[in-house]
């Protein structure tokens, strides 16, 4: 009894603590609940089971509202683009190979062409839906059940990192090794080789990466830190060659870094590897705070594997699904 009137307290306590006319959490969520099934065309059913996983979450959102500043807007958004982002971002080729609106085929262009593709990656990260923002404080796990839930998966590394660099080849792991030596030889290998999802060189501007840090942000609390990150698509030029957006900027992105040939999610297994996050997030204009190029693989931060019940979570971090082509 106790536990639940303290519980009932906590959550009075962040409501009052809303600015005038905010929502809460689950508000939020249910709007974006609505806006990303008419968008996608998502089914009742596939809308229950992302409910039911959002339901055992206290974080999982857009961000917490009570702190959480946007530096745009939706319509702010259309108004510079001139259009429904929602319409402007809509490529029917895509769809044909795909099968479904926002997402965009990865390939080799040096050996291949869009129609050969395998696997599509969410054009926008999750909800993947442009003019919506990122879904964050999510965790590896929630993320890659998230995916699952309408019949997408989580990516493996080298999924991400060819999305981002503009060319997907094979698979490229150093199995039998600690992940730090992984790593390490991984990132040896492609420096030479070393671009960003837009370009050889970073540009600050380019990307949704000039947002700023709560100063009430010291450590990463859902109480003191907002996820201010722009709607989905307010930068076109932030995209890869392969047409996905937003790879650097707004929220970093949970992936699945395979240890063994049986943790690979390209190759169906639900068992996964452990965590790596991917890109840059919505301060990288002012706080450059470690490399991000397109193949570039992170250190073992708050690592753990992907489906433990505490895989990390925070404030910048969101995903993207992605889905393989039959």
């Amino acid at each position: 009894m106790g536990r639940c009137t303290r519980w009932m307290g906590a959550v009075a306590a962040l409501v009052l603590a809303l600015p005038a006319g905010a929502q809460t959490l689950q508000q939020n969520n249910e709007r974006m609940f609505r806006e990303m099934q008419a968008a996608r065309g998502l089914s009742n059913a596939e809308m229950q089971r992302i409910r039911a996983i959002f339901a055992g979450s206290s974080y999982i959102g857009q961000g917490n509202p009570a702190v959480t500043r946007h530096p745009m807007t939706p319509e702010q958004l259309a108004a510079k683009l001139g259009a429904d982002p929602k319409v402007y971002y809509r490529n029917a080729a895509f769809e044909r190979i795909c099968g479904e609106p926002y997402m965009a085929p990865l390939y080799d262009p040096a050996t291949e062409t869009p129609a050969d593709a395998r696997v599509c990656a969410d054009m926008f990260e999750y909800p993947d839906v442009p003019g919506m923002y990122p879904v964050t404080w999510v965790r590896a796990k929630e993320a890659a059940e998230l995916c699952w839930a309408e019949g997408k998966r989580i990516g493996d590394a080298h999924e991400w990192e060819g999305a981002s660099h503009g060319a997907l080849t094979p698979p490229d792991y150093f199995f039998g090794m600690s992940v730090q030596a992984a790593r390490a030889a991984h990132n040896a290998k492609y420096q030479s080789t070393a671009r960003y999802s837009i370009g050889p060189q970073w540009r600050s501007g380019v990307c949704a990466t000039g947002s700023f840090k709560n100063g009430s942000c010291n450590g990463g609390s859902f109480t003191g830190c907002g996820s201010n990150t722009y709607p989905a698509g307010s930068f076109p030029a932030c995209k890869s060659p392969l047409g996905v957006y937003d790879l650097d900027g707004n929220a970093a992105e949970h992936m699945n870094l395979p240890l063994a040939p049986d943790q690979m999610a390209s190759r169906g297994s639900r068992k996964l590897g452990v965590t790596e996050m991917k890109g840059s997030w919505f301060i990288w204009d002012t706080v450059r705070a470690h490399t991000h190029w397109s193949r570039w693989r992170a250190p073992y931060w708050h690592g753990s594997r992907v489906m433990a019940a505490g895989s990390h979570h925070n404030y910048h971090l969101g995903f993207r699904c992605f889905k393989d082509v039959k």
